[in-house]
């Protein structure tokens, strides 16, 4: 497999805690036309900046089918803040239409190839990738927002259409690895692609 999941290749199952004190997996989505797994965190100023944008996409689309699926596979070494105690607060205060996962050993973001906060990965009934990047063009700004690539691919595939743009590059912090070895980028690096 290459670095970062590509088109049409199967999503990849996980078992991990969630802020509402469950376990999940793959297998709980299954009801779910389509599935959109995205790697986000609690400090990052691009997911802070952009989570409302995001909840706005997962409202318009729920009563279609689509789930969203929210990981966290942030250090907590690099920002306490993105620690389990700091997810659940941060749902308790926001109260996400999403699942928010804990990755604490970073195994999944890994085998999806996460570059981002936030990384999107949009998945068919099939749970073959059909979109993969960002959700719009100025996550840290919403009110410089002119295109949302995200709600583009679901309404095209949603429609029965081909995705125009089914690959963007994911705007935001780099995913915060616990170790040198993980990843080329620096853990500390936060900047654009």
């Amino acid at each position: 497999m290459a670095f970062t999941l590509q088109l049409n290749e199967k999503a990849i199952d996980f078992q991990l805690p969630a802020t509402d004190g469950n376990t999940y997996s793959l297998s709980d989505f299954t009801d779910a036309e389509v599935l959109v797994i995205f790697f986000t965190c609690n400090h990052c100023p691009y997911v802070i900046g952009s989570d409302e944008v995001t909840r706005e996409t997962a409202n318009k689309y729920a009563s279609r089918g689509v789930r969203f699926v929210a990981i966290n596979s942030n250090s907590k070494n690099t920002y306490q803040e993105d620690d389990f105690p700091h997810m659940v607060e941060r749902m308790k205060a926001y109260k996400f239409p999403w699942v928010y996962l804990y990755d604490e050993s970073q195994e999944v973001a890994l085998k999806y190839g996460a570059l981002r906060t936030p990384h999107f990965y949009v998945f068919d009934k099939n749970r073959k990738l059909i979109y993969s990047g960002r959700a719009v063009d100025s996550p840290r700004d919403a009110s410089k927002i002119t295109v949302n690539d995200l709600e583009h691919a679901l309404e095209e595939h949603l429609s029965g259409k081909p995705i125009t743009n089914p690959l963007t590059n994911p705007i935001g912090c780099n995913v915060k690895w616990d170790g040198k070895d993980k990843h080329w980028m620096p853990a500390d690096a936060c900047d654009l692609v």
